[in-house]
């Protein structure tokens, strides 16, 4: 039977292929697969689920790009809904956090077509000397390039720089999936895969680690999500740095290709990508159940399929609340132990850099 082929070969240790890792996506059976991808979880982790106390800033909802599958950005600096964090803004909003014990702040925003790189610079210069114990995960592949096009500048030196203000790591969003084609389709204005790679790769090098993500349950092909994960598995072989990989689910509320697809995924293919993922990405330490985008009933069985972290506390996230998203705006602390401890395994709390706490 080829799924027991594929289990044997993925126990011992070696790679699947691109191939196999799609008939496992079309054909295995699906509490097998489960097993097999929660087995491969515990050789490397154990019982453990690692989680982090955090907050997410979403510092602006303005930006230059309008990508299909995007309910939360706004074109226009006037719009009713549109808005502008300064940076006092933001470190009181971090402030919130770090008073309740987060050890993370996650930055993203749109790009917006009036701040100079020098704003990124102050706020993350800012928050590193008022909050000096606290990691700072902060912008995307998408925005770094931006950051870059702004002041024609390489990427590298604008890393360099955010790292010399006290950036620690990048959060990988803005992958959606990096191969052409499916890419231009879905926001054929945004940077291109292999630009989104190269801001990696160039991270990696220069001592900044970072997660990657994967948005699915659009218009993508399984071949499309496998090769997406072959690209994000090659550059790992090539420049170390990935912490995690995160399968974002695609929420279709208030957004035009929402309205082509019409319904979320189902609950099986989420944890079916999250099973497929552990056994293909045999190089990157974690799967993320992201419970916000997974909800969480899914994100507690992920945690049986292959996901050895949960992601945060949270607190405040808009990207994916402005698409529909069901989930609660945040988690206590004592309710993600919990959660974690009622699944039978062990909380692990962490930090940005999987420092244990």
């Amino acid at each position: 039977m080829e799924f027991d082929r594929i289990k044997t070969k993925a126990l011992m240790g070696e790679r699947i292929s691109e191939t196999e890792a799609v008939w496992l996506f079309q054909n295995a059976p699906f509490a097998e697969l489960c097993q097999l991808a929660d087995a491969i979880k515990r050789k490397r982790h154990g019982k453990s689920v690692f989680w982090v106390n955090n907050r997410q800033i979403n510092y602006t909802n303005v930006c230059v790009l309008h990508c299909s599958f995007c309910a939360f950005s706004k074109i226009k600096k006037d719009s009713p809904t549109a808005y502008d964090w300064t940076i006092p803004q933001i470190v009181a909003k971090a402030r919130e956090a770090i008073e309740l014990g987060a050890r993370e702040l996650h930055i993203v925003g749109g790009l917006h077509p009036d701040h100079e790189f020098g704003y990124y610079v102050d706020m993350v210069r800012t928050l590193r000397n008022e909050f000096p114990a606290v990691c700072i995960k902060a912008f995307t592949a998408v925005e770094i390039q931006y950051f870059a096009k702004l002041g024609n500048r390489t990427v590298e030196s604008i890393l360099m720089e955010l790292k010399d203000a006290g950036l620690e790591a990048l959060p990988g969003g803005g992958a959606e999936i990096l191969l052409p084609g499916i890419r231009e389709e879905i926001c054929g204005s945004k940077e291109t895969g292999e630009e989104w790679i190269e801001v990696h790769r160039v991270a990696h090098k220069l001592g900044i680690p970072s997660n990657a993500t994967m948005l699915f349950g659009h218009i993508e092909s399984f071949e499309h999500r496998v090769g997406h994960m072959a690209w994000l598995r090659a550059l790992e072989d090539e420049a170390p740095g990935f912490f995690a990989f995160i399968p974002l689910v695609f929420h279709p509320d208030n957004n035009s290709l929402g309205r082509r697809v019409g319904t979320k995924t189902s609950e099986e293919d989420r944890i079916r990508t999250i099973a497929v993922a552990r056994i293909f990405l045999d190089n990157i330490q974690h799967i993320k159940a992201y419970w916000v985008q997974l909800g969480l009933d899914v994100a507690r069985r992920a945690l049986h399929a292959g996901a050895s972290d949960l992601d945060g506390t949270i607190i405040e996230e808009k990207i994916t609340q402005a698409a529909g998203s069901e989930s609660g705006q945040g988690l206590s602390v004592l309710a993600m132990r919990n959660l974690i401890l009622e699944e039978g395994l062990e909380p692990v709390e962490r930090d940005a850099l999987y420092r244990e706490f």
